[in-house]
């Protein structure tokens, strides 16, 4: 563990040390990084509004995807960008809310709140004016600014950045299971931003500045791959698609209603399954079509959907101009 005060004579390094076994130019991962299953299970739930009891839509797909989390410590990462009055940016407090009381009711020993915003300094800001914080002090919830938390050398299992380490924070490393809980939305720069790219926000702004500007440097479908390969801990995802946001995202695009939850513990799944929900093809978002050789599962007949009916949910979100390729399927 590197206490904050001691961060800054690793950071520098943590842009220039080269990635030196295990791949070759070819496969650039380690055996270590493959966890692809022969299938996986994502559950899509419908919730057409926020004011619906959204603890036990939660609670219904946690139990589809048989997540087991009695006696775990849970870290909740929402998608915490920018305030946004319209409440289209970030993942919905509500949703943060329900989740909170979900896993404590199915005997989560403890639930934390944890984020590292990439676009403000200013968290305190960020999370009062979004919401976040009437909901963790009202269910007495710790949160940890993971841009500020104190941090560890993490051994990269992929080479996609040709980095060989990141420093991420010791949260994760203390935590059983971190959900990812991104906002269904577009993005001007991957295409999409989803559970995968939600996870940006563990590595830390004090190492790796705003808007975690070294990873953006080794460009952005690099680092989305080099930082869900390596993290220390399980994942899950719960993505607020209740009302997303299409066109120009992350932080300008419209708002756009589908009224739905999707969970998974495959996070390539629930990522895949997300883009053909806004009819976007996943294996054109280059990321996703990477994640799917050694992550986890990215073809259609690989996911086994249970829930409702992914063809009858379906919203036609739009894109940039840049990206109207990814809006034709393979």
């Amino acid at each position: 563990m590197i206490s904050r005060r001691s961060f800054l004579k690793y950071s520098t390094l943590a842009s220039v040390i080269p990635f030196v076994d295990g791949c070759s130019e070819s496969q650039k991962w380690r055996a270590e990084a493959y966890r692809k299953q022969r299938s996986s299970q994502v559950a899509i739930v419908q919730a057409l509004r926020y004011d619906l009891s959204l603890r036990e839509i939660i609670t219904k797909g946690v139990r589809l995807c048989g997540l087991e989390v009695k006696g775990k410590t849970i870290v909740l990462k929402p998608n915490l960008v920018e305030f946004d009055p319209g409440g289209v940016i970030n993942t919905n407090p509500l949703v943060i809310e329900a989740a909170i009381d979900c896993f404590r009711t199915l005997g989560a020993r403890q639930v934390l709140v944890a984020e590292g915003p990439g676009h403000r300094r200013d968290n305190e800001y960020l999370l009062a004016a979004s919401g976040i914080y009437a909901v963790i002090k009202e269910h007495r919830v710790a949160y940890v600014d993971l841009n500020t938390d104190d941090i560890r050398p993490t051994r990269l299992l992929s080479s996609f950045t040709k980095l060989e380490q990141l420093y991420l924070p010791e949260t994760l490393y203390n935590a059983d299971l971190i959900v990812s809980m991104p906002k269904l939305k577009t993005h001007h720069w991957a295409g999409v931003t989803l559970s995968l790219k939600n996870m940006f926000g563990v590595v830390p702004g004090s190492v790796y500045g705003w808007p975690k500007n070294i990873l953006h440097w080794k460009g952005i479908h690099n680092s989305i791959l080099d930082i869900n390969s390596s993290l220390p801990v399980r994942q899950f995802a719960i993505v607020d698609g209740i009302v997303g946001m299409e066109g120009n995202g992350p932080l300008q695009g419209e708002a756009k209603e589908s009224g739905v939850l999707i969970f998974g513990k495959d996070l390539v799944a629930v990522d895949a399954t997300a883009a053909r929900l806004m009819k976007i093809e996943p294996k054109k978002i280059k990321y996703l079509a990477q994640a799917g050789e050694f992550l986890g599962n990215v073809n259609h007949e690989k996911i086994e959907q249970i829930g409702e009916n992914l063809d009858r949910l379906q919203k036609d979100f739009q894109v940039i101009e840049e990206f109207q390729d990814l809006k034709t399927l393979t």
